[in-house]
C-alpha cells in the first residue's frame, strides 16, 4: 500500500465503495475471508473495555457533553445548587437478584477481541480484565440505585485469584450487590469464571477471580451522599455473603480507626523499627563484619513513577472524571512493572488488597502514580515468635501504588487513591525500610498482608506459587 499513489488509493476507495453497495463479489472474491474490510471509520475496539459495558459506560460523544457544560456555565441554572435527589425518597427495599448481571467475553470466539486483552507474552493482562470489573460493578449498581443518582466506585476491598486458567476460553463476568443498609454505600461481589455451557452453571473449579467493590452514591448536583435501596435477604447463602459485607464493613471501619496516620505504633511494630534500626547500623559497622546481602534491598531504591494526561476517551458515564476502571488498569501495570524491576523476575499475581479511590480524577488533569515496593514476605526480619522461613525459593512482594493529580498549570495538587497488589516472584529477596515514612509504609503493608491472609484462610482461597505459575493469566 506504501506503493500506491493518490490516484490509486482514489480509485480503491471509489471501488469499495461501489461495490459495498453492490454486495461486490468480485472484491470479496480479491481479499481472502480471513482480511479486514474496510471502514469508514475505525471500530469501537477499546483497551480491555468490552463493548457491552463500553456502550453503559459512555453514552455521549465527548464534543456534545463538553459543548452543553460550556453552555451551561455561560448561562447557569438559578437552582443549579439545589439537591437534585429529593431527601425523602421512597426507597423500596430490593433482591440481591434484582441487581444481578452478567457478560460473557468471547475470547475464544473472537481472535480481534482476544487481541485487546493479551500481552505480549500471550497471558490475559489482568489489569484489562479489573477494566471490565469496575464497569460491570457500575451496571450493578445503577440496576440496583436507579439512575437518578451518580455512583462512584469508593474502594476494591479485594480481588483473588481462586483457581489459575490453564488454556484461553471464553470468560463469564458477574455479580451483584451483597451487601446494602440503606445508607450511601453498597457491596458488590463479582467473579470471572469459565463461562459454561448452554443451561449449565458455573463450577467453583471454574472461577478464575472472585472480588468486592465498595459503591458510594451522591447527588448529582451537590455531591453529597444519599441513601439507597436496602437489601431483601431470602436464602442462607444470600444470609451468607450478606454477612461478609458486614464484616468486610467493620474491618475497613477498624482499619481506619486504627490507621498509622492517627495512632503510634504498637509495641510489637515499635521493637521491629527498632531492629531494622540495629540492622541497618551493623551493615555500616567498620568493626562488624555483617554486611548488606545482594537481595535486600533499600525501599527508596524500589521507587517508579510515570505522568500521565488524562484523555476524555477514558471518561466514566459522567463524562468529566475518569472511569475508575482505568486507574485500576493503569496502577496494576505499574505495580507489576516495579515487582519485577525489583526482583528481576517475572511477577505472578496474587491479589489486590484492600484499596481506596480518596478523590475522582478530573478529564484534563495530569495524573502522577508512584509505586513502592513496601513489603515482603517472608521478611528480613521477622517479630517474636513468627516462623520465618529465610530460604525460601519464593518471596510474596507488596506494592504501593499512590495516586495525585495536578491541573495542567500545577497550581492545584490532590491525592486520589492508594492501591495495594501482591505478586509472587520466584526469588529469594528483601526490601528494607530506613526512613520514618518508609517504616510507617511497611507497617501498613504488613497490617494488611496479616489481614488479608486471615480472611483467605477462613475463605479457604489462595494459590501456591507454583499453581500460579501455570496460569495463561499475567
Amino acid at each position: 500500500m506504501a506503493h500506491l499513489s493518490r490516484a490509486a488509493l482514489r480509485r480503491l476507495s471509489v471501488a469499495t465503495k461501489s461495490d459495498r453497495r453492490h454486495s461486490c463479489p468480485h472484491f470479496i472474491r480479491a481479499f481472502p475471508a480471513s482480511s479486514r474490510a474496510f471502514h469508514s471509520s475505525s471500530p469501537r475496539r477499546t483497551d480491555g473495555v468490552f463493548r457491552e459495558l463500553t456502550e453503559q459506560r459512555v453514552r455521549t460523544p465527548w464534543i456534545e457533553a463538553l459543548r452543553k457544560r460550556q453552555a451551561e456555565e455561560r448561562y447557569p441554572a438559578a437552582s443549579s445548587e439545589q439537591p437534585s435527589v429529593p431527601k425523602e425518597r421512597k426507597l423500596t427495599p430490593k433482591r440481591m437478584q434484582d441487581s444481578y448481571s452478567s457478560v460473557v467475553l468471547p475470547l475464544a470466539q473472537d481472535p480481534w477481541l482476544l487481541d485487546t486483552y493479551l500481552n505480549s507474552s500471550g497471558h490475559i493482562r489482568l489489569g484489562t480484565i479489573f477494566m471490565d470489573l469496575d464497569a460491570l460493578s457500575g451496571v450493578i449498581a445503577y440496576k440496583h440505585t436507579g439512575d437518578d443518582v451518580t455512583t462512584v466506585t469508593a474502594s476494591c476491598d479485594r480481588i483473588v485469584i481462586n483457581h489459575p486458567l490453564h488454556e484461553i476460553c471464553d470468560l463469564e463476568l458477574s455479580g451483584k450487590v451483597t451487601y446494602a443498609t440503606g445508607r450511601s454505600s453498597l457491596e458488590i461481589s463479582m467473579q470471572v469464571a469459565k463461562a459454561p455451557q448452554a443451561g449449565e452453571k458455573v463450577k467453583p473449579e471454574d472461577v478464575l477471580i472472585h472480588c468486592t467493590f465498595t459503591m458510594v452514591s451522591l447527588d448529582p448536583t451537590t455531591r453529597k451522599p444519599v441513601n439507597v435501596n436496602p437489601l431483601i435477604i431470602e436464602t442462607p447463602e444470600e444470609q451468607r455473603l450478606y454477612k461478609l459485607g458486614e464484616r468486610n464493613s467493620k474491618i475497613r471501619k477498624q482499619r481506619k480507626d486504627t490507621a498509622l496516620i492517627k495512632h503510634t505504633p504498637n509495641d510489637l511494630e515499635s521493637d521491629l523499627i527498632h531492629a531494622f534500626w540495629q540492622k541497618q547500623l551493623q551493615y555500616h559497622d567498620p568493626y562488624d563484619e555483617l554486611r548488606k546481602p545482594d537481595n535486600v534491598h533499600f525501599m527508596h531504591d524500589t521507587r517508579l513513577q510515570t505522568a500521565t494526561i488524562m484523555q476524555p476517551q477514558n471518561r466514566n458515564r459522567h463524562h468529566f472524571m475518569i472511569f475508575g476502571g482505568f486507574l485500576l488498569k493503569q496502577t496494576f501495570e505499574l505495580a507489576f512493572t516495579t515487582a519485577a524491576a525489583f526482583a528481576h523476575a517475572r511477577p505472578t499475581f496474587v491479589s489486590l488488597d484492600p484499596s481506596t479511590f480518596q478523590n475522582p480524577v478530573p478529564v484534563g488533569s495530569i495524573l502522577y502514580l508512584t509505586a513502592t515496593v513496601v513489603y515482603t514476605d517472608p521478611p528480613l526480619i521477622g517479630a517474636p515468635g513468627e516462623n520465618v522461613d529465610q530460604d525460601s525459593k519464593y518471596t510474596r512482594v507488596q506494592i504501593r501504588v499512590d495516586s495525585k493529580v495536578r491541573d495542567v498549570e500545577h497550581g492545584r495538587s490532590k491525592p486520589t487513591g492508594q492501591f495495594n497488589y501482591t505478586f509472587n516472584v520466584e526469588k529469594n529477596i528483601r526490601v528494607v525500610p530506613r526512613t520514618y515514612q518508609e517504616y510507617m509504609y511497611y507497617l501498613d503493608a504488613r497490617r494488611r498482608a496479616e489481614q488479608v491472609k486471615e480472611t483467605l484462610q477462613e475463605e479457604g482461597i489462595g494459590l501456591s506459587p507454583q499453581t500460579a505459575e501455570d496460569s495463561v493469566t499475567e
